[in-house]
Formats: C-alpha cells, sequence, structure tokens
C-alpha cells in the first residue's frame, strides 16, 4: 500500500468516525424530548422524574468516568480498534435500551451507550492528529467539532421526526443500526472473524430475551426458554443463560485478538481509581434536582469520596511507572491551561443548552418541541463556528482566536441578561442566539489544538479524553451553580409578591397579577443565570488569553 493510499484510507476512517461522533451527539438530545415517553414504558408516571434521573445520570456516568481509559486505550492499542468497540459497545447500549422493559435495563442501556458514544470522541481527536502536522491540523479538529455540534443540532429534529411516527424505542434501534453499520464500514475489507459472528448471534438472542415475542414465549415448546427459573426475570431463563454464555464467548474471543501485551502498558489500577473521583462528581451534580438543591441529597458524602479517591490516584501516580496520566504530561501551561478553559467553557455552554429553551417556555410557553425549535437557532451557529475556528487557528494564535469566541458568547449573554418577555418576538434575539453559538464555536478548536501541541503524540487518546472530561464536569458543576444563584434571586423576588388575597380579594384562584409577578421573577431568574454564564464566558476568554497566548499550531 502506497502512502497517498494509507492516508486516504485513513482519511476515509476520520469521516466515518466523525458521522459516529454526530450521531451519538444526537442521541444525547434525542433523550430529552423521549424522556417522559421512556418513563412511561417502563412504568414510571410523570410525577416521578426524581426516579427517573438515572436515565440522564447512567449516560453522564458512562461519557465521563470510563473516558481518561479509553482515551489511554486508543494510544495503547490504536485509534481504529477503539473506534470500532466504541460503536460496538454503543451498539450493544442501544439494544439493550430499545429492548428494556424496566429501568434498571434502561439505565444498564444508556451506561453502556455513554461509554461507546464517549470513547468516540477522543479517538476521533486522535485520528486528527496522527494524519495532519501541527500546523495543519485546526481545520480537521474544527470539522471534527462541527460535525459533533451539528448532532446536536439533528438530535432534537430526529427525536421528533421518531416520535411522530412510532414508539420511543425506534430511536435505539436506529441507533443500533447505524452504529452497527459502521462499525462495518470502519473494519474495511477485513475477513470478518469468528468473534464477529458469535457477537451478532449474542446480540440477537439478547434481544430475543429481553423482548420475549408474544408468538415465541406463549408457545407449548417455544416458550419452554422464556419460563423464568424463579421470580419474573426474563434474564433469569433458560435463554437468558445462553445469551449470557455467548457474551461470555464474545469476550473471550475479542481478548484473544487483543495485544494482552499492550494492555499491560495501561494502568488499570489508576484508572480505576480515576474513574470513581469522577463517578462521585458526576453523581453528585447529576442527581440533584437543580430547581431545589445544587447537589443531590448524597452530594456531600459523594463529593468527599470522590476526594478520597482524587487523592489516592494522585499518590497512586506518583508511585507506579505506568502512571496513566505520566508526571510531566501537563507541565507545559498552555496543556493545563486547555483544561481549565474547557471547564469553564462548559460551565457557561450549559446555561445556553438548559436555559435558552427554559426561558422559551417561560414567555412564550409550547412544549418541548417549541422551545428546542428555539435553542436550533444557537445550535446551528456552533458548527459553522468551529470551522471557523479551525481555519483560523493557522493565521492566529489559539489564545486570540479562543478569547475572541468566548468574548463575544459572553457579551451575547449579557444581552440576554437584559431580555424582555417579548425578545424571542424580535429579530435582535436570533441574532444573539447566533452570535452566542457562533462565538461558542470558534472556541473548539483552539483548545483542542492547544492541548495536542503542548503534549507527546502517544498521548493525544489521552489528553484529548481529558479535555473533553473537563469540558464535562463543567457542565455538571456549571447546570448546578448558576441554577442555584438563579433560584436564590427567584425566592428573594417571589417572597415580596403579595398573596392572591391581597392582590385579588374577589377571585383569588385565578389572579393573573400573581401569576404575572411570578413569571417575572422566573424571568429575572433566568436573566441571573445568563449573567452568571457571561461571567464564565468572559473568565475563560481573559484565561485563554494568558495560558494559550499567542502560541499558534504551527509551534505545537
Amino acid at each position: 500500500m502506497t502512502d497517498a493510499t494509507a492516508v486516504g484510507s485513513a482519511r476515509a476512517r476520520l469521516s466515518l468516525a466523525s458521522i459516529a461522533v454526530a450521531f451519538a451527539a444526537a442521541d444525547t438530545y434525542v433523550v430529552v424530548l423521549a424522556l417522559p415517553d421512556m418513563m412511561a414504558g417502563v412504568g414510571l408516571s410523570a410525577d416521578q422524574l426524581q426516579r427517573a434521573a438515572p436515565i440522564v445520570s447512567g449516560f453522564l456516568l458512562g461519557y465521563i468516568a470510563v473516558l481518561p481509559l479509553i482515551g489511554r486505550l486508543t494510544d495503547v492499542v490504536g485509534r481504529t480498534p477503539v473506534l470500532v468497540g466504541a460503536l460496538l459497545l454503543f451498539a450493544v447500549g442501544s439494544l439493550i435500551t430499545a429492548a428494556a422493559y424496566d429501568l434498571s435495563l434502561v439505565v444498564t442501556g444508556r451506561f453502556l451507550q455513554g461509554i461507546g458514544g464517549g470513547g468516540l470522541v477522543p479517538a476521533t481527536l486522535a485520528l486528527v492528529a496522527d494524519l495532519w502536522p501541527p500546523d495543519r491540523r485546526g481545520l480537521p479538529l474544527g470539522v471534527v467539532g462541527a460535525v459533533q455540534e451539528l448532532g446536536s443540532v439533528l438530535g432534537p429534529l430526529l427525536g421528533a421526526a421518531v416520535l411522530a411516527v412510532a414508539d420511543w424505542r425506534w430511536i435505539f434501534w436506529l441507533n443500533l443500526i447505524v452504529a452497527v453499520v459502521l462499525a462495518v464500514l470502519l473494519r474495511g475489507r477485513q475477513r470478518p472473524p469468528l468473534s464477529a459472528a458469535v457477537g451478532l448471534l449474542a446480540c440477537i438472542v439478547l434481544g430475543l430475551t429481553l423482548t420475549a415475542p408474544e408468538r415465541l414465549a406463549t408457545g407449548v415448546t417455544l416458550g419452554l426458554p422464556f419460563v423464568p427459573f424463579t421470580g419474573e426475570s426474563r434474564l433469569l431463563t433458560p435463554i437468558g443463560l445462553v445469551t449470557a454464555l455467548l457474551l461470555i464467548a464474545w469476550v473471550v474471543l475479542l481478548l484473544r485478538k487483543t495485544n494482552l501485551r499492550a494492555l499491560a502498558q495501561i494502568d488499570l489500577t489508576g484508572a480505576l481509581l480515576l474513574a470513581l473521583a469522577l463517578a462521585g462528581v458526576v453523581l453528585a451534580f447529576a442527581t440533584a434536582d437543580p430547581e431545589r438543591e445544587v447537589l443531590s441529597p448524597a452530594g456531600p458524602w459523594l463529593l468527599i469520596g470522590a476526594a478520597v479517591f482524587a487523592i489516592a490516584f494522585a499518590l497512586w501516580q506518583r508511585r507506579t511507572p505506568r502512571a496513566i496520566v505520566p508526571v510531566g504530561l501537563l507541565r507545559d501551561k498552555a496543556a493545563w491551561g486547555s483544561l481549565v478553559v474547557s471547564f469553564l467553557v462548559g460551565a457557561a455552554l450549559i446555561a445556553a443548552l438548559v436555559d435558552i429553551p427554559v426561558f422559551a417556555r417561560t414567555t412564550q410557553g409550547g412544549g418541548q418541541l417549541a422551545a428546542a425549535l428555539v435553542l436550533l437557532r444557537f445550535l446551528i451557529a456552533l458548527p459553522i463556528g468551529a470551522v471557523v475556528g479551525g481555519w483560523l487557528t493557522r493565521r492566529y494564535g489559539l489564545g486570540l482566536i479562543t478569547a475572541a469566541g468566548l468574548a463575544l458568547a459572553g457579551a451575547m449573554f449579557a444581552l440576554m441578561a437584559f431580555w424582555g418577555r417579548d425578545a424571542l418576538d424580535t429579530a435582535p434575539a436570533t441574532l444573539v442566539l447566533l452570535g452566542c453559538g457562533f462565538g461558542f464555536g470558534l472556541a473548539l478548536s483552539p483548545v483542542n489544538t492547544a492541548m495536542l501541541g503542548a503534549t507527546p503524540q502517544d498521548s493525544h487518546g489521552l489528553v484529548s479524553a481529558l479535555v473533553v472530561v473537563a469540558r464535562m464536569v463543567g457542565m455538571l458543576v456549571g447546570v448546578s451553580a448558576l441554577t442555584a444563584i438563579g433560584l436564590r434571586r427567584y425566592y428573594a423576588l417571589a417572597a415580596d409578591v403579595p398573596s392572591p388575597n391581597e392582590l385579588c380579594p374577589a377571585n383569588p384562584g385565578t389572579c393573573r397579577p400573581f401569576v404575572d409577578a411570578l413569571r417575572e421573577a422566573a424571568i429575572s431568574q433566568l436573566h441571573t443565570i445568563f449573567a452568571g454564564a457571561a461571567v464564565c464566558a468572559f473568565a475563560a476568554a481573559v484565561l485563554a488569553v494568558l495560558l494559550l497566548g499567542g502560541r499558534r499550531a504551527v509551534h505545537g
């Protein structure tokens, strides 16, 4: 194979990987629309939203906690094997979610989807670093960021389209089909190994086990494999046992094809300690009710546990020669600066993703779809900004581009902090949303380019994962902290609102002035959140100048 052919093949893999990243990103936003139907599908009522929180937090847990390990795997076993493995894990998670008959199975499926979907990102970013020299990788990194954000644009539309014609489960059946097709295409013309046949059979039997088709399960003879050994669990059945044996055989066959000596280079103890520390942070914030609390009831204890595991991780990294995060890896100012900036970007970005739709529902009414269409004005500019930001990395300093984008986003948030009740009906609001999305998009490629340029090539998978983790943790902390600040403002204003009996003594049950006053308090709450997001964005802009500086991609 010539060098040109090899590069062409690698770029074809990158194209497929980018499509996979976009599809996984779309899946994240699809669930927001499908959540009420998913709750009903596993026996939860509309007022049991707190019990359904693991459907979301399970995905985030898988996406964040295991990401450093997957990033390290891409450096040790290669980009393509990890991409294929992540897609297969995403497919299995989609299968379990689609066929789930109770909440625990949905959460398990979402957790596996999170691991698979999250694992696609560092492998794809590292593949870009493999294919392009430092002075040319800004634009392709921007394109990868753009397709990822394009997935977030298409997610609500895809979810609405599927839900309009079919059951929510078809969202995940579609995930399964697309993930398998992409995995097959990434493998190319290689002959399918025995593990592929066993894996396919295991997935078919797993699907039959979970769905228990009525024609089979109620048959006199064919129904025997579906009869539980005890209780009512569909897994504790003869066909469930066969499923478990096939899955074990599949894993064994996959491990036989894996370079175990290469895997021995990975610091599994460090990866576990880091995963537990991140899991504590994720669960402390992701399982909280943002309308009432910053942390979940168990949040303080989870954060204490996370701190203990983080200290243990730091001590272990000093002792082991195979540290998952080698000593000195993040010594360069641009490397650790990229993590700090990413954290603040996440804290500000989440305010747009969560609170712009809330503002739309508060001021205009309507349902989830109408609010998602308002958010679409923001999301559609993000991928455009990502491509432009990548193109600019060859001409201007990375810190300057990042700062310009985040300063623009911060300025737009500052304008949102003064929006009136009818703001979304005007053209200036659309320009503000587009400008905010474009600003965030500008910052995506320069931050990734700075991190990759400041670290050695054999750690690019790991550091790409760390950038994603920093942004996701920033989102979790940001949504809780900003919501708490906003709620304080709301309660302060609501406390001064006279009661309905005082405002409307004749008809307190339908007191319009009271409702309007509470709505104004809710709008002020959102204004406070937007102002807090502006502060985060401006802080990230300043730190980008100080930490990423005038470094250009060519210097990486």
